[in-house]
């Protein structure tokens, strides 16, 4: 089990350039296995990859989530240039996979893909963390208790303290 820091924390600053990268794929038809099951099978060799080489620009440790048919992974990346770089490089897993759905699943249906790509600045991230392990953003820049950034989400975004906690910090 992971370490919890007990209390209030944020992420430190350090947000500048990196990117919250949110993908996945949806089952659309789940009685076509043969459609699906090289889609859900990419995924975990390109993290692989990514995991075994730092250089490539994987911030931090991606998390999965599932809910009802969708997948999400949910990644930083050290920055925009990296992602898309990883994106086409053909000696890298996910260009050959990106082909084999466009040439393969494309346009039939079965199996849905997505990304979202999110880049991240200091002066547009705001984040708290009430008693939990590492994690998120926090995860790649570091964590600092809440009170640094700000005691409100105003005040961690835009450094502007004069409004008052609706709730007592702790």
């Amino acid at each position: 089990m992971s370490k919890i820091n007990t209390g209030r924390f944020a992420a430190d600053i350090g947000a500048d350039g990196k990117v919250l990268f949110l993908i996945g794929m949806r089952f659309n038809q789940l009685w076509k296995v043969w459609k699906w099951i090289p889609v859900l099978t990419a995924m975990p060799r390109m993290l692989i990859e990514l995991q075994k080489n730092p250089s490539l620009g994987l911030a931090g440790k991606p998390r999965t989530y599932l809910s009802g048919r969708t997948i999400l992974v949910w990644q930083y990346w050290e920055s925009f240039e990296k992602l898309t770089a990883y994106s086409k490089a053909s000696n890298n897993a996910h260009l050959p996979a990106w082909r084999a759905f466009n040439k393969n699943i494309r346009d039939n249906g079965s199996v849905g893909i997505y990304h979202e790509t999110i880049l991240l600045s200091d002066s547009t991230v705001e984040t708290v963390y009430g008693n939990m392990p590492t994690f998120g953003l926090a995860a790649v820049t570091g964590v600092v208790p809440a009170g640094k950034r700000g005691q409100t989400a105003k005040a961690r975004l835009t450094g502007d303290s004069t409004e008052a906690p609706t709730v007592d910090p702790y």
